[in-house]
């Protein structure tokens, strides 16, 4: 197909297409083989087809590019709106390049149900995608909540021991925040006559929407509480621990990866492109918020026996790296936090692959079951290692880059964050450290350790793949950043105009 043909409707393709696999996978017979290699095939597909938006995509450009937008229904007005911009292009490819690594860590560890395992994992990855396409708010809402249930249902089915109990409370948590965003969405259809994005923001700067500075505080807290249920921010954190350590493999990558970055992309994208004067005047308690997850998140990281709830935990630091970058409304912390969340995406989803290995040989993730495996493991460790110091943010990894943006952003705001949030990184070291440290070199107790195989193929192809990209990212972050700075300078445009009128008067 040409170029020109294809790029209008490439957002369509690119989000639907794991759809259309899932829906395809219901005909298939059940033939765990051929059904996992459909998958798999899907997956793939889904990701060469998403690597035309990077390619092709005008990185000077600030605006929304691959447009598309046709009225869906009439009354009320609702429109299939999707357009990305250098915020949520890199989102979508995150997006698409975790769900085959999901497909190959899978491969051996789901035996029973395999057809809806991999049903589940496709229909999440379009409602996933949506999330980060989608510029009208019904259909983002639409997008938003269906995500909940194939999440819930791969934790609640083909999780561990407490399974229902974590992927209730996920759904509890996350759909009960929601409905706070839904009713400041009804609130700005009610008083624009529209749910597009771009048409609410156009008409709050120009200050014709009718008693929106009464409204706007309500407004920003409506959106505000979900999101940071989604991120979650301190200390609407509780339910990730759970969801994390009963969810399979797969789901975790995808969690961490993926779902998470849905919070911290709508206070971007909402929170900021819709309030700026409110995100102005909450900044400084919801700073506060994010430096007190950055180092509580990794204090309660450092003394979990379980690794994957250290892993979870790890989580909750590195996103209040992203919220602090976020809302110090300077260039570095923007650019920063997108950096954070594209690298925490792809360095937490293979310390929880890498996990899940563990677990499959050993039925455990207790840190104290294992020790001395770097002996019959010397791939694995190595695999290990190399993941860790790119979370823990070594210079010419992925974890230094976003890091240390973030860091510099929110000392230009107020030094005494960068110092706070600066602690951070130095517990983050700590943790994961001490972890490989137990779990490689430590004593050997038990002798079953001692005959683990090492990684497979199917494993290998699962893990290096986020190796390399941790290593790229780290040498050149500029091929992403480039995408992400216009888009980035465009969000902080109303921040400035804010400025300038404080300054004035």
């Amino acid at each position: 197909m040409n170029i020109d043909n294809l790029s209008p409707a490439i957002l369509t393709l690119v989000t639907f297409v794991p759809l259309g696999g899932a829906l395809l996978l219901l005909l298939l017979p059940r033939r765990d083989r051929d059904i996992r290699i459909f998958s798999l095939v899907v997956s793939l597909l889904t990701f060469v087809l998403s690597l035309h938006l990077p390619v092709h995509f005008h990185r000077a450009q600030a605006g929304f590019q691959y447009e598309i937008d046709q009225s869906w229904i009439s009354s009320p007005n609702i429109h299939y709106h999707m357009g990305i911009d250098g915020i949520s292009l890199w989102l979508v490819v995150l997006t698409t390049f975790l769900t085959p690594l999901c497909v190959l860590i899978s491969w051996k560890a789901v035996h029973d149900r395999v057809k809806e395992f991999f049903i589940l994992l496709l229909v999440l990855e379009t409602a996933l995608i949506g999330v980060f396409t989608s510029l009208d708010l019904f259909l983002f809402y639409f997008f938003w909540e269906a995500t909940l249930i194939p999440m819930a249902l791969l934790i609640g089915v083909f999780g561990h021991e407490r399974k229902v109990y974590a992927a209730v409370k996920f759904f509890m948590y996350t759909m009960i925040a929601s409905v706070f965003m839904l009713a400041a969405i009804l609130w700005l259809y009610a008083h624009t006559g529209s749910f597009d994005f771009v048409v609410i923001r156009d008409r709050i700067m120009s200050g014709s929407v009718p008693n929106f500075p009464a409204a706007a505080q309500w407004l920003f807290l409506g959106f505000f509480i979900a999101f940071a249920v989604k991120v979650p921010l301190f200390p609407l954190h509780t339910w990730l621990p759970d969801a994390h350590v009963e969810a399979p493999t797969a789901g975790s990558v995808l969690l961490a990866g993926v779902l998470l970055k849905m919070g911290t992309y709508g206070m971007l994208r909402f929170n900021l492109g819709l309030f700026p004067v409110q995100s102005r005047s909450n900044a400084p308690w919801i700073m506060v918020l994010a430096l007190i997850g950055i180092v509580y998140g990794a204090l309660v990281a450092m003394v979990q026996p379980n690794m994957k709830k250290l892993i979870a935990y790890s989580s909750v630091s590195h996103l209040g790296f992203v919220v602090l970058g976020i809302f110090s409304f300077t260039q570095l912390g923007l650019n920063g936090a997108m950096f954070v969340m594209l690298a925490h995406g792809v360095s937490t989803g293979a310390l929880f692959m890498l996990a899940g290995i563990l677990h499959e040989r050993r039925h455990t993730y207790e840190i104290s079951e294992f020790g001395g495996l770097a002996s019959p493991m010397p791939v694995y460790a190595a695999s290990f290692m190399f993941i860790v110091l790119a979370s823990v943010g070594l210079p010419l990894l992925n974890g230094f880059v976003g890091e240390f943006l973030v860091l510099s952003g929110a000392f230009q705001a107020r030094a005494i964050y960068g110092i706070l949030g600066a602690t951070g990184v130095i517990w983050s070291a700590c943790y994961l450290l001490w972890m490989y440290q137990r779990v490689f070199f430590g004593k050997l107790t038990h002798p079953i350790n001692n005959s683990m195989a090492d990684m497979i193929g199917v494993e290998k192809a699962a893990i290096w793949p986020c190796a390399l990209a941790a290593l790229v990212m780290g040498v050149a972050p500029i091929l992403w950043l480039g995408a992400i700075d216009p888009a980035v300078a465009a969000a902080l445009t109303p921040f400035m105009q804010v400025a300038s009128k404080v300054v004035g008067r």
